[in-house]
């Protein structure tokens, strides 16, 4: 045992001595801890029941309303949305300056994302064929397709937002957080059709993506900033859920007349100013814990394989409740989301789930360097790295 964690703080030395000096790891701490907390929140609310011989998802804040503080923990798209933000308005001043062109900047950012979705979509284009052709239940086809693609709305929402970074650079976050407020007032309040909600999708994440900026303008250096977004979200959101009706969930539950998220309301997005202020707050904190060799080390190695782990969390999950299939119907896998036995024994599972995703880390990878091919030039996090480590994705 001392001769393993000797190895791995020898291992972790050599990332930190590896880090460039004027890297802000309070940035890809930010980062980790967002996608970490989407991936946990999944696990932790998405449950697949069967019944008979159909899947289903449901949830456990179906049956226990009172555990919505969970979804207020995990629900960490805003953070992701503000380093998001910040990272490409950076990275686009700094391409200006060099004299690199907007398509040239944009393509680069964009093969970023999209590469490896390469591997995701032909993997369940194959699984959903061999199940129809198998005979499996379309109900079922559909469950299992739907929370394996549903990642993928998020990089359709990110890569719009990335697109108009140009424009967003100088954008206030007032402006597109007026636009949900209205929306919301036209739907809730005036009877409007619910699709005008949709265009909530692009000005509800724009908000945290315009902090992004603002952050990258210096805008919000001082503390009193964090502090403001901090109260005045927290207090905003609590008087829309307490008076004005909206959800106390900030994750969609299945069979709810709203949903926060799906497209996000006007809760979401004041939810969202709060978890941006906490985040801002906790910058220099985040600094000094990134000093400790170790502590680094782990976030570099989650911001190394950020894509894999979002894009496959949803299929590790389903991998092993088919593969629990085989075994009857488990508790906390196939049982329904009922009752607090069910929540522990979820728990339990979680340590399954990270293997399974360990698995298709590694299976996938290769598609996080650049679509399987061997990719050149080095990391972002570190200046070297051995040959089977892959490049940090700023998303």
């Amino acid at each position: 045992m001392n001769r393993l964690a000797a190895a791995v703080r020898d291992a972790a030395g050599r990332v930190d001595a590896a880090t460039p000096d004027h890297r802000d790891r309070a940035v890809d701490a930010l980062r980790a801890g967002a996608v970490l907390g989407v991936v946990l929140g999944h696990w932790l609310v998405t449950a697949l029941v069967t019944d008979g011989s159909t899947l289903r998802a449901a949830s456990p804040l179906q049956h226990l309303p009172w555990l919505a503080p969970v979804s207020w923990a995990f629900q960490t798209l805003a953070v992701f949305f503000l380093v998001g933000g910040h990272v490409a308005t950076r990275g686009y001043a700094s391409s200006r300056a060099r004299g690199i062109p907007y398509r040239r900047w944009l393509h680069g950012r964009l093969a970023r994302l999209f590469k490896p979705v390469a591997a995701v979509l032909l993997l369940w284009t194959a699984v959903t064929a061999v199940l129809l052709v198998s005979g499996a239940e379309y109900a079922t086809v559909r469950t299992l397709v739907k929370l394996a693609l549903s990642p993928l709305w998020f990089l359709l929402v990110f890569a719009a937002l990335t697109a108009a970074t140009p424009l967003v650079a100088r954008l206030h976050p007032l402006w597109p957080l007026a636009v949900v407020l209205h929306v919301d007032l036209l739907r809730f309040g005036l009877g409007a059709p619910d699709a005008l909600g949709w265009l909530n999708l692009a000005a509800g994440w724009l908000v945290p993506y315009a902090l992004g900026a603002a952050w990258t303008r210096g805008d919000l250096e001082r503390r009193r900033s964090g502090w403001i977004l901090l109260l005045s979200g927290t207090a905003a959101t609590a008087a829309l859920v307490a008076w004005a009706g909206y959800p106390a969930s900030m994750v969609g539950v299945p069979g709810a007349g709203v949903s926060n998220l799906n497209p996000p309301t006007l809760a979401a997005v004041t939810f969202g100013l709060a978890q941006c202020g906490l985040a801002l707050l906790l910058r220099d904190r985040l600094r000094t814990a990134m000093r400790r060799p170790v502590a680094w080390a782990a976030v570099a190695l989650v911001n190394l394989s950020v894509m894999t782990v979002f894009l496959w969390h949803q299929t590790a999950l389903m991998a092993t409740t088919a593969t629990g299939l085989l075994a009857g119907r488990l508790p906390g896998l196939h049982t329904a989301p009922d009752g607090l036995g069910w929540v522990a024994a979820r728990l339990v599972w979680l340590p399954v789930f990270v293997l399974a995703l360990a698995v298709c880390r590694s299976a996938f990878r290769s598609w996080e360097r650049g679509g399987g091919g061997r990719r050149h030039g080095r990391s972002r996090v570190v200046r070297t790295h051995r040959p089977t480590t892959e490049d940090v994705r700023h998303v």
